[in-house]
Formats: C-alpha cells, structure tokens, sequence
C-alpha cells in the first residue's frame, strides 16, 4: 500500500495567481504596496494563524468598475486593476489515539465465542467511534499471541488467539506496542506469532522483535495531510519479564526499559524521517493510581532529551495522570499519560481493585504549520469501563450513562467510577466526551521512510 504525493488546492491556486500577477504586473498604472513578511517558521507554534483570506476565483472575470474617462477626454480609460492576493496556507491537523491494557483473561475469550467461533468485536464495539474517529489509532497488545498449534491461554501465562489482533484491526486500530511483563511468556514462538499475526492483519509494532534488523527499525506511520506527508514514530520498551528471561539466542526480542536508549532510538526516526516520536512505556506499580518515582525520572528524562512528543503509560492497571512536563522537541513540552489503566480485561474490585474495570483513551491533536515542525498542541483523556456482568462488554462511561438500562451497571456504579477515573486522570487535560473525526486517508504503515 502506497499513497501518491498529490498537489493540494493551494498548490494549484497558487500557480494560477502567479501567472496572473506577472500577466498585469506589465500593464498595471499604479504601484502596489508590499504585503507583510511571511512570519518566521521558528515561532509557527506560537504565533496566531493570520487571518484567512478567500481563495481568488481566476476562472470567472472580475465585475467591471465605471467607466472612467481618459485624459484630454478621448473616452472611457482602461479600467483600474487589481491583483490578487495570494492564498493563506493553512497548517495541517491530525489526532492520534491511545488505549490501555488489552489483557485477554480467559473468561474475556469465552464472552468472544459465539458457536464455536471467537469474535471479539461485540465486545470492543462500545468505542468504534473513537477508534475509527482517529487519523492514527495506537492499542497496547499486553498478552502475546499463542504460537501456532497451541491453545489461548490467560493469567499467568497469556496466550491470546489471533482473532484477537483481527478484531482490533477490523476496530480501526492501525498498530500496537507489545513490550510488557507478559511479552514471553509463550517464549520467543509467541513473540513471532504476535508479529505474524500483526503483519498479516496490516497492522505496526513495536517494542518486540523477530531478528536484531527488526529491533533496529522504528515503527512508522505516514498521514498525508495539505499535500505534505507527516510521519509518527512508535518506540516502547518494559520495566522487566516477570522473571523469564529473554532467549539467550534471541537477545533483540524484547526491548527493556532504557532511557539512553531510547532518546537514541527517537532520534534515530527522526533521521529516518519522523516528525513526531511517540514512546509507550510499560512501567510502574499494578493497582497503585500515584506514578512512582522511577514513572516520573524516566519521563522527565525523555521531555528533556527534546527527542520525544508523546508518552503513554502501561501496566499499572489502573488509570494513572495525565500531565504537562516542560522540555519536548523546541521547548513546547512533552504530554505524558502514566498509565491508561485497562481497554479490556476480567479485572475488577472482586479480584484486584475497583479501578481495573475502568480506563482512558487518550486523545492528542498534532499540528504543523505550513513551514514549521510538527507539533503535539493539545490533549484530552475519556474515560472507559468494562461491563463484566454484560460479558465484558466495552464502552465510555459517558455513553454508558446516557442509556444505563443497555448494560448491566447501575447509574450510581456508573457515576462511581467515573469519579474514580476523573480523579486519577488530574485536571491538566480536559475530559472528552465526543470522539475525534477522521482529518484525511488512513495512515500507511511502514518501516522504512
């Protein structure tokens, strides 16, 4: 799959005003006055947009002023001309999504089957318009994929059924990042199966590797937005394996938690052609809502580096703040979410904590001004449930609160756990109640620029 560069309006629209400013520029009587300079690249992210100026219609003749009569009065003279403006480039938008944990426990795969048959879809269909919604939709595949000829497996050794990665392709998720606690536990056989599985779905990776070329490969996405090409790069990596080991044959298969190193991997995609860096990180303490402290000193170490746009948190299971830091690519910051708790799982308050039935789907707005670098300019956060009783059936607190008799959870456990979920996310980023909508084509995914 391959999108051709093609020339926008603008492009075109410009052009043509050329052609016609050199045309009259022979012939014009009067002078005309310079127009502002352009402003500089190096502030497009905090300079207002200038105003929006109509684009000119060259194809139909301008009304004709009055007539006027020439000196000496030898009849009516030429009528004055007007050149004009050349069109305001606008900057080019785009949002990319963030899910939690999808975390396959048994009973999960036993509410997919249907006659035999797995499908996961009832159960995510809760947030389609959300995940399709988005210009690049990003999913945290916490469980790895059964090798072939073997059976799913849950907690504590996963082992989901490809199905599953199907499913979350035929959702609108366009790749996902597969470093976690739980990335071995069907031994290197499963990390090839989740890469297989996520290559024949379509779909990116990273965080996980079948050979050491791989590894060193960022995961791309490129989005054509105004006639210019944006491209996201996705890195993650895991505090740990739960104490298996990385195959001693198969040192390059799972990335692990490297601050060094991964300000040298994003900068590496943006040698390769990356505008924007997003990292995911598997990290920190399960059930526990407070970011630790090694959370904290390894994001603010990626904002500083000015390498890295975006951190999305995993593992803790519960959702975790959302923040601001200072430093970023150009000084502009870095947004980070320490954790987006569940997507899906079998966890709730009868086995672990309250929280794990609920998470956020984090939302960020990416822009690039026309001759300026593309930035990370807002994000939100929405919050999300799990219905276990419904069988484990998916959707947003806020959809779920508008029609409480479609599931099985009271509008006061509904409210509970949107207070629980507001007071993890924090009040630097607002919550979102309405999902995005798609800005342009989908992305095409690929490793190479």
């Amino acid at each position: 799959m391959a999108h051709v560069r093609r020339s926008g309006p603008w492009d075109r629209g410009a052009a043509a005003a050329a052609l016609v400013i050199g045309m009259l520029t022979g012939i014009a009587l009067t002078s005309a006055a310079c127009g502002p300079a352009p402003a500089d690249a190096s502030s497009a992210s905090t300079t207002p947009e200038p105003s929006r100026q109509p684009m000119p219609d060259l194809t139909t003749p301008a009304a004709s002023p009055a007539a006027q009569t020439a000196p000496g009065g030898a009849g009516p003279g030429p009528a004055p001309q007007q050149v004009p403006s050349p069109p305001t480039e606008r900057p080019a938008t785009f949002t990319i999504l963030a899910g939690g944990d999808v975390l396959p426990h048994a009973p999960v795969t036993t509410s997919a089957s249907r006659g035999g048959v797995l499908d996961f879809s009832p159960l995510l269909a809760g947030i389609d318009a959300w995940v399709r919604g988005a210009d690049l939709a990003l999913c945290h595949l916490e469980a790895p994929v059964a090798p072939p000829g073997t059976a799913a497996s849950g907690y504590p050794l996963f082992g989901a059924p490809p199905q599953l990665v199907t499913d979350l392709q035929e959702q609108g998720w366009d790749g996902c990042s597969t470093a976690s606690n739980h990335a071995v536990d069907r031994g290197f056989g499963g990390v090839t199966a989740t890469l297989d599985a996520l290559d024949a779905a379509g779909m990116g990776h990273t965080g996980t590797a079948r050979d050491a070329v791989e590894q060193a490969q960022p995961q791309l996405y490129v989005l054509e937005r105004r006639g210019r090409q944006l491209t996201v790069a996705h890195l993650a990596s895991t505090y740990g394996l739960n104490g298996l080991q990385i195959p001693e044959e198969a040192p390059w298969a799972v990335d692990l938690t490297d601050v060094n190193r991964l300000v040298a991997q994003a900068s590496a995609a943006r040698a390769a052609g990356a505008d924007l860096v997003v990292v995911s990180l598997h990290e920190g303490v399960e059930y526990v809502q407070d970011p630790t402290a090694r959370q904290r000193e390894v994001a603010g170490l990626l904002a500083a580096s000015g390498q890295v746009d975006l951190l999305v948190g995993h593992h803790a299971h519960v959702p975790q703040p959302v923040e601001h830091l200072p430093g970023g690519p150009g000084d502009g910051g870095m947004w980070v979410a320490y954790g987006l708790g569940n997507l899906i799982s079998n966890q709730g308050k009868d086995c672990c904590d309250p929280r794990t039935s609920s998470g956020l789907l984090l939302t960020v707005t990416v822009t690039q001004e026309p001759r300026g670098p593309a930035r990370v300019t807002g994000a939100g956060w929405t919050a999300t449930t799990v219905d276990l009783r419904a069988g484990h059936r998916l959707r947003t607190i806020a959809d779920a609160l508008a029609d409480p008799a479609s599931g099985t959870l009271s509008k006061e456990e509904l409210i509970r756990r949107q207070d629980l979920v507001r007071a993890a996310a924090g009040t630097q980023a607002p919550e979102l109640v309405a999902p995005p909508t798609p800005t342009g084509d989908p992305p095409v995914v690929t490793r190479s620029p």
